[in-house]
């Protein structure tokens, strides 16, 4: 029997399609109580799942190339802690035609939040890019946004609040590190069966995606932070949004091949440098804004929606690029040449 496949002429990648059905499941039944506790349980396991099989998938060689490559890291970060901020701050000229000021707040904010972790690195596997440094590069982002967003916000938001704290590095290392860790410790002996068995690390990188929205969709939808906003006011915020996206893949594709980058580490830096991440930014704005949190982390909840889908498109097509597939022998029989009576080599 032949395999189901997706129609060619559909314009919409399916796992867009599972994305808007993830977000409409969590705007029709969003995660509360215990359910909640559950969804969050399940995405935390699947992340450290996910990072245990990268573990043991990758050879330590591999590992050891995405730690010193320290160009990938330094442009990462320049585009995570300087390019963003600077575009946030620009965009102060929007107000108030498009943004009022509470919104440019929390948009100025979310480009002072560190780069995401599991999802850049996911993108990146389905991508075929460098996945090892884009490991370090997530890993390092975040490292560094422990210190260095609460300083950033407090330096131009005005604020005083902190964010520094010991729980959020040891979440980091139990979380994402230790999995890893472990997952190259036991790569002698299921190394090459997470080699043989590809499938499942695409499927756990995908359903981790998945997971992540619907936690956090749910979380929004429970507090209301939809309702907070104008229709019209909403609607100028994703256009601006759209359009910061936008900037940055740009830059960070044609900016990342400026400076000399090759495919795979281009891959690495557009995924890494261009985004966002929720799950570091929602207990910094709880400390950074208090009781007007739930609004000023909007735009960073819209922006999280928004890269997650147009990331999956990206990723999905940089994987069927031509230098990505591995090259097919040439077919091309080698005729004899006429009138010379000679064969063939």
């Amino acid at each position: 029997m032949k395999r189901l496949r997706w129609p060619r002429w559909m314009p919409i990648d399916p796992y867009i399609l599972l994305l808007l059905g993830t977000v409409g499941l969590a705007a029709l039944l969003p995660a509360r109580g215990t359910g909640a506790d559950v969804a969050s349980g399940a995405s935390t396991g699947a992340i450290a799942f996910l990072f245990f099989l990268y573990g043991a998938r990758l050879s330590t060689r591999e590992a050891m190339d995405g730690v010193r490559h320290w160009r990938l890291h330094v442009t990462v970060l320049a585009c995570t802690f300087v390019v963003f901020p600077l575009l946030g701050l620009a965009s102060r000229g929007l107000v108030p035609v498009f943004l009022t000021d509470p919104l440019y707040q929390g948009l100025l904010f979310l480009t002072l939040v560190p780069s995401t972790i599991q999802s850049s690195i996911a993108f990146t596997s389905i991508a075929r890019g460098n996945v090892p440094a884009a490991i370090c590069a997530g890993s390092f982002s975040s490292l560094v946004g422990i210190v260095v967003t609460p300083l950033l916000a407090a330096a131009l938001l005005g604020g005083s609040g902190g964010g520094f704290s010991a729980d959020s590095v040891v979440e980091i290392v139990l979380q994402l590190l230790l999995p890893f860790v472990a997952g190259q410790m036991l790569r002698r002996w299921i190394g090459g069966f997470v080699a043989r068995h590809k499938k499942v690390l695409g499927l756990v990188d995908r359903g981790s995606i998945l997971l992540v929205v619907y936690t956090a969709f749910s979380e929004g939808m429970v507090q209301g932070v939809w309702h907070q906003v104008s229709p019209v006011r909403l609607a100028g915020l994703l256009a601006v949004e759209a359009v910061l996206l936008a900037v940055m893949l740009l830059l960070t594709w044609y900016g990342a091949k400026g400076l000399g980058f090759g495919r795979a580490d281009r891959i690495a830096i557009q995924f890494a440098g261009s985004k966002k991440s929720l799950a570091a930014g929602l207990p910094m704005a709880s400390v950074l804004f208090g009781a007007q949190a739930s609004l000023a982390v909007l735009p960073l909840m819209l922006f999280h929606q928004m890269q997650l889908m147009v990331c999956a498109v990206i990723a999905k097509r940089r994987s069927r690029d031509p230098e990505a597939l591995p090259a097919e022998p040439d077919a091309t029989p080698v005729r004899t040449a006429v009138g010379t009576g000679g064969r063939s080599a």
